[in-house]
């Protein structure tokens, strides 16, 4: 059974609903049962949840995550002879990004995304992933680096460390400014609010750039953008088609000056706990859904971008190779932030990133 909760457009706006301490949340859902107040029927009894997968999701239902979960849980699921059921949680069911991952630590969850851009604040080497200009220009370079690289195998220690076993790093496209003014220069950044995650690696990359960084949960955005708190937002394309940012925005700017890169993670309690053979079920699956996520992507993207153009009336613009490399020196003062926060594993991370993905573009 796939526990689905299908928002409004308006509700999507609204504060996740969190109606009862996060504590008492994970007994509920260790015990095999939520409550009425989190409007959704009960769960499996005791007797069924040892076969039971809870994932959580940090966007809603339609979104690129919600697409992995799906082909996951299908996957999974015929894998393990139907002995595994995989219940999805869109975002909002059970609390905001940083709440799943504990909800996950405590193994009250057994799945869910983690994004750096909240991440960070716990793990600092996991915002290699929000850096602006490290990443290639060419996907097919970016996927061969994200599922070869050691720097993977260096970041799931630091995981490790916060009771989180890492399963893939998973990619959901470029990330696009929307603004109520156009955005062509650094200095056109000056005074910007635009609204971040938490992570402080961003939130000084953007500071870097003029800007005023302000960090709000996603639920909140269209509302800012909507009374003038924020000037503008960035997230993937079809983030800004599916939370209709679009709509009160008056440009788009395509920058390619950094992915959205989550990572899939499942509490290390769960994972130690399964036998050898659901281990590398769930470790085939992870792997193998690499190549079918870096195309869906690609597909949610375009799609979406033609639908905004299709609704609206915003501007949307490219920025050329000679503008971009405008932003490159100043976007890359993040790094120097990164290296601070996530100290000597973290700088071993960024490095062996930077040297694969030149090793992989000059193949």
């Amino acid at each position: 059974m796939t526990m689905q909760w299908n928002p409004s457009p308006e509700q999507n706006r609204e504060t996740p609903r969190t109606p009862v301490h996060l504590s008492r949340l994970a007994a509920l859902l260790k015990g095999g049962a939520l409550t009425a107040g989190l409007g959704m029927a009960a769960l499996a009894s005791a007797g069924v949840q040892a076969d039971t997968w809870r994932f959580a999701l940090e966007e809603v239902s339609g979104s690129v995550q919600d697409a992995y979960a799906q082909e996951f849980k299908k996957r999974i699921e015929e894998a393990s002879g139907g002995d595994i059921d995989v219940e999805i949680y869109p975002y909002g069911a059970l609390g905001t990004s940083s709440q799943l991952t504990e909800l996950v630590q405590s193994d009250a969850i057994q799945l869910t995304f983690a994004s750096p851009g909240h991440l960070a604040s716990v793990i600092p080497e996991s915002g290699v992933f929000t850096l602006h200009f490290l990443f290639s220009d060419d996907n097919a370079v970016n996927e061969e680096v994200l599922g070869n690289s050691k720097a993977i195998d260096m970041l799931s220690e630091a995981y490790t460390e916060q009771n989180l076993q890492l399963l893939g790093v998973i990619p959901e496209g470029w990330m696009v400014w929307t603004g109520n003014r156009d955005i062509e220069t650094p200095e056109d950044m000056k005074g910007f609010k635009i609204r971040t995650m938490t992570s402080p690696i961003l939130v000084e990359s953007y500071r870097a750039y003029g800007a005023n960084p302000t960090p709000l949960p996603y639920s909140e955005v269209y509302s800012g953008l909507q009374l003038g708190q924020i000037d503008g937002q960035v997230n993937p394309v079809f983030a800004i088609q599916e939370m209709s940012f679009y709509e009160v925005q008056d440009y788009m700017i395509q920058a390619k000056q950094a992915q959205f890169i989550t990572t899939l993670v499942a509490s290390s309690d769960f994972y130690s706990g399964l036998d050898d053979e659901q281990q590398q079920m769930l470790d085939k699956v992870t792997n193998e859904m690499r190549p079918y996520i870096f195309e869906k992507q690609e597909e949610y993207n375009a799609d979406r971008l033609e639908k905004i153009k299709q609704d609206s009336d915003i501007k949307i613009i490219t920025l050329n190779d000679e503008q971009r490399e405008a932003f490159r020196p100043v976007g890359e003062k993040g790094w120097e932030v990164f290296r601070e926060q996530a100290g000597e594993r973290g700088s071993k991370i960024l490095d062996t990133l930077q040297a694969d993905i030149k090793a992989a573009e000059a193949k």
